[in-house]
């Protein structure tokens, strides 16, 4: 019996769609976090905020980095548009490495055809 499957389980069978992973704490969560922090003052201390908002304090940690270096506030971190410019850059840089291969791999093929009695 063959069995019929669905664009969709097509893309995920060749691998060809990354999907994100599940996150832990929603983004309307994140965003108010970050801005509870930012607002208050004095600065709370982000342990007690965690606690209160029921979050690990270390993400909210990062979420405060990152809002701060998004802002431009902080030079150690990269922005959110940086981090993902890289991300595309480095994928596109694996592309071409393979791209490259196939090629090279291909030219010695041709190579090997044209002249049998040349030295590999």
């Amino acid at each position: 019996m063959r069995s019929v499957l669905t664009e969709g389980q097509m893309v995920l069978m060749r691998g060809t769609s990354t999907m994100a992973a599940p996150r832990k704490y929603s983004l309307e969560l994140r965003e108010r976090a970050v801005r509870m922090y930012r607002t208050s003052d004095p600065k709370p201390q982000i342990k007690k905020l965690a606690v209160d908002l029921g979050v690990h304090p270390e993400a909210l940690r990062g979420w405060i980095r990152q809002a701060e270096a998004d802002a431009g506030e902080r030079d150690d971190r990269l922005t959110t548009d940086e981090r993902a410019e890289l991300v595309a850059l480095r994928k596109e840089n694996a592309q071409l490495k393979r791209a490259n291969d196939v090629l090279r791999t291909a030219s010695a093929f041709f190579a090997a055809q044209l002249d049998p009695t040349r030295p590999r």
